[in-house]
């Protein structure tokens, strides 16, 4: 499967234009990628503000067979750092916390000295320096494991990885812990905030944070591909896959566009902090101009830049990337891995005439 793919990415790297028109030539891509009866995934492109192409391959559960759809909910991964940055943005606009807060403000139970130092800013950048909680986790007294377990595993924890705000390294506790600032602010549990303050004005009525007993409808599941079989790798599987700041989101492509697109068009969304959000906030390599936001990177600058995110959670993988100039974005979700949505993305970019020259890649930047 591996070098199918691979075939495929190298052959519609070096089709020309007229070969097929740009949907066509997608579409071929895709399905020739996602081949029908297994895990698969949905796609759209937006281009000069206009969805252009939107469309789904292969099937979200290989025990019903049931296909994937533009509506099939996906566990989004990492992209759901994008709501979890909004959310603190829009609760730093009501006044209720500073970028500059330090720990310590919001938990005076964490009795290591990092609370003292390390801000809300520097969660939302990768810059704290905070330790990540898996090594501090005693695996056997969990069934699951949620945000609130990160602080308890970190509570007590004085090492750092460096200095705070010194240098990155992406860390999915910071954004859990940030998480429960919200739900600390809001006096509104993660899930609840994110669907009444974010979701729901937005109209993405069928998105959803996981939870405990959560049930969330036309769902699809997540799969390692391993030498082209599949095996369920989902949230009963992963002890650590339910953490909701860090990657708790689900939502469908169909309901994911109406947050795109409100981006793009800067309504409903405050756009000064969607501004703030994908503007570079703290570098990670100055030699290839690559920023971090808040829950987005940011590359490139000018007409040239380019802000987008990428996923990573049990089988499920996923990659959004827009650039402002051209009113452009593409977005995959799939429940498989073996495939490389990154290069996959070039591909497509290549196919819309996209100049994205300014991209890095995300591969070794993201743990």
């Amino acid at each position: 499967m591996k070098r199918l793919i691979i075939l495929c990415l190298l052959l519609f790297m070096t089709i020309g234009g007229s070969a097929q028109n740009e949907n066509g030539r997608t579409d071929s891509l895709m399905s020739s990628t996602y081949q029908s009866g297994y895990p698969g995934a949905a796609i759209a492109v937006i281009k000069d503000g206009i969805v252009v192409f939107k469309r789904a391959y292969g099937v979200a559960d290989l025990e019903s067979n049931t296909p994937i759809t533009p509506s099939t909910n996906f566990n989004i991964c990492s992209m759901t750092k994008q709501f979890t940055a909004y959310a603190i943005l829009q609760l730093h606009r009501e006044g209720k916390l500073s970028l500059d807060d330090k720990l310590s403000r919001f938990f005076p139970d964490f009795t290591s000295t990092v609370a003292s130092i390390v801000s809300v800013r520097q969660l939302l950048t990768h810059s704290s320096g905070i330790m990540e909680h898996y090594s501090y986790v005693d695996r056997a007294q969990y069934k699951e494991f949620w945000d609130k377990d990160v602080f308890t595993a970190l509570r007590s924890v004085d090492s750092v990885y460096f200095p705070a705000g010194s240098r990155y390294r992406y860390s999915n506790a910071a954004f859990c812990l940030l998480s429960l600032i919200i739900e600390k602010l809001s006096g509104e549990t993660y899930p609840a905030y994110i669907c009444n303050h974010v979701f729901a004005p937005l109209n993405m009525v069928r998105s959803n944070v996981i939870q405990p007993d959560f049930k969330i409808s036309d769902r699809s599941f997540g799969y390692e591909c391993e030498k082209d079989t599949f095996r369920i790798s989902d949230a009963k599987e992963s002890l650590f896959f339910s953490t909701m700041g860090d990657g708790g989101v689900y939502t469908s492509i169909d309901d994911y566009l109406r947050w795109i697109t409100a981006i793009q068009q800067k309504r409903v969304l405050d756009p000064a902090l969607v501004k703030e959000a994908q503007s570079a906030q703290f570098p990670i390599d100055t030699a290839r101009n690559l920023s971090y936001g808040f829950g987005w990177f940011v590359a490139g600058s000018g007409d040239s830049k380019l802000v987008y995110h990428t996923g990573s959670n049990g089988g499920f993988r996923t990659i959004v990337l827009m650039k402002p100039s051209a009113k452009y974005a593409v977005v995959i979700f799939s429940n498989r891995t073996g495939v490389d949505l990154e290069d996959l993305v070039r591909v497509i970019n290549r196919i819309y005439g996209i100049d994205d020259k300014a991209f890095v890649k995300l591969e070794s930047l993201i743990s």
